[in-house]
């Protein structure tokens, strides 16, 4: 049997709003577990004695999570403590690692567990994907591949034959596009109508048109929504060209990574060749500066490093080293 704790604050002691924040926190205890319902024996909640509106077991019941026993009981009145705070102990039928949830105000009941965001920028090829992978993974956080998002948007533009300039003609597409992200493990998946395409994105052909699909101010604004909510919720990485300066500006931690053209250029195409794609390096060294050009110059949320982002030139560096590197300013940060 394993306990999962978390807790979670109201602005007001309203029925909706506690019927809110007990679905979301039970979401998020969800997901960073991986749990599936029937895997819960029983929940147990206690409030605040300033919470009067509703009793949170049956928020949770109605919220779903009807198969399991659930309890509600009320904290008695401490002079200085947290008000209007619920917390929750999920009893669980599983062989696991426990990550306990503090949203909100709670978050200073257990601040080593507070939802934090880190911001890697970079070029292609500078190695952000990677170190972003293995970041969330040794600190039990999601990582979000927002390229992966505008990597869909282009093929989806790709295969319905649209113009990769006219901004019009690729929202009208992207208006009827069902773009799921998925997680298995510390791996994450990108669903596209239904399809896995999370290898067919990766073609050189669709990372040049996703560069030219992102310029567009509607389509990043759909996806920056996006990937705002996301980091809202959870714990994550999140790597890309813009994270640090628009899409996530208040970061706890950001980086920018970079390195030579001609080592970013090999860094791809070994990456290539071993997937089975055939490429010519020069050729492929030339479009990396042109990419590189074309994302700098644009008007709209152009590649920059952020003024508080750590630099980190990863020419000379191998994998772990940069992600000792991270890790360490990580730490010095906390």
């Amino acid at each position: 049997m394993v306990v999962i704790r978390g807790a979670t604050t109201l602005e007001h002691d309203e029925k909706e709003e506690i019927r809110r924040a007990v679905a979301e926190l039970l979401e998020q205890i969800a997901n960073r577990n991986s749990l599936k319902k029937d895997e819960i024996v029983s929940i147990v909640f206690s409030s605040t004695s300033d919470i009067h509106s509703y009793y949170p077991a049956k928020a949770a019941r109605e919220a779903g999570y009807g198969s399991c026993s659930l309890f509600s009981a009320q904290e008695p009145e401490i002079d200085g403590g947290l008000a209007l705070c619920i917390r929750v102990m999920l009893f669980v039928e599983k062989d696991m690692t426990p990550h306990h949830v503090y949203l909100r105000g709670a978050k200073v009941l257990r601040r080593d567990l507070a939802v934090f965001n880190v911001a890697i920028d970079g070029p292609a090829g500078s190695g952000k994907s990677t170190v972003a992978k293995r970041i969330a993974h040794d600190y039990h956080i999601l990582y979000l591949d927002t390229g992966a998002m505008y990597r869909a948007c282009a093929m989806k533009a790709l295969e319905a034959g649209a113009d990769l300039d006219n901004e019009t003609e690729l929202m009208d597409i992207f208006r009827d596009m069902q773009l799921d992200v998925v997680y298995e493990g510390d791996v994450q998946r990108t669903i596209l109508d239904g399809r896995d395409v999370s290898e067919e994105i990766r073609r050189p052909e669709i990372s040049t048109a996703a560069s030219m699909v992102s310029k567009h101010p509607s389509v990043r604004m759909h996806m920056v929504e996006k990937q705002r909510e996301i980091a809202g919720k959870n714990s994550c990485v999140l790597d890309g060209r813009d994270i640090g300066t628009v899409v996530l500006p208040d970061a706890d931690f950001k980086f920018f990574l970079t390195a030579t053209p001609e080592v970013r250029a090999k860094r791809r195409y070994d990456e290539l060749v071993a997937k089975g794609h055939q490429v010519d390096f020069e050729e492929l060294k030339r479009e990396i500066v042109r990419r590189d050009d074309r994302d700098s110059t644009r008007a709209l949320a152009p590649l920059k490093q952020a003024e508080d982002a750590i630099a980190v030139d990863t020419t000379g560096m191998t994998i772990e080293e940069v992600v000792a590197f991270v890790k360490r300013k990580m730490q010095e940060k906390i």
